[in-house]
């Protein structure tokens, strides 16, 4: 049976850029965040504030970088300067955690499914305005209802959301739930 040249060419192509995808088969776990865990940008133990906190998993390397807050988190990730290739964001699930001050240890989630409540009254681990995280849109919804804020999935977050200067001498209470 012969193929004519233009049903085979197409399949030549793809079969050809099969190497040269570079999504990983398997993402890294997300680790349990422990006291050796300091912050990506402030060099602080991550345990000693507040929120919801963020770690990114890059290419070659073996340790994630740590944020006190998933605003930095998610910063790095937009930032146009960030060169390497990230694999994954986890971000704390507070539909799971104990309190904001208690944000959990290994209730990790992938940052590509969560739903962010954006531009509500909570405030982070480095006292900057926080970005919510949540598995599930019911939580999420509760949350805005009584802190305010928008929601968004991660792709919805610009930039300038979370790399505009932080006015911190704005009346802003922290969330102590």
């Amino acid at each position: 049976m012969k193929f004519p040249l233009t049903f085979l060419l197409p399949l030549a192509l793809i079969a050809g850029c099969k190497g040269d995808v570079t999504v990983p088969e398997n993402l890294p776990e997300p680790l349990v965040l422990t006291e050796e865990a300091a912050g990506h940008y402030c060099q602080m133990v991550i345990l000693e504030h507040q929120g919801p906190k963020a770690q990114i998993h890059l290419a070659g390397f073996p340790a994630p970088l740590w944020f006190s807050q998933v605003r930095d988190g998610i910063a790095y990730l937009k930032s146009p300067e960030q060169s390497a290739e990230i694999l994954v964001l986890y971000v704390n699930d507070m539909g799971a955690a104990v309190s904001w001050t208690e944000p959990g240890a290994d209730n990790w989630i992938n940052a590509e499914t969560a739903y962010f409540v954006v531009g509500s009254d909570a405030i982070g681990g480095m006292g900057a305005p926080e970005l919510a995280p949540f598995s599930d849109l019911t939580s999420a919804e509760q949350f805005a209802k009584e802190h305010g804020g928008d929601i968004m999935r991660l792709s919805e977050i610009s930039p300038e959301i979370v790399l505009s200067p932080v006015d911190f001498d704005t009346d802003v209470t922290e969330t102590t739930e």
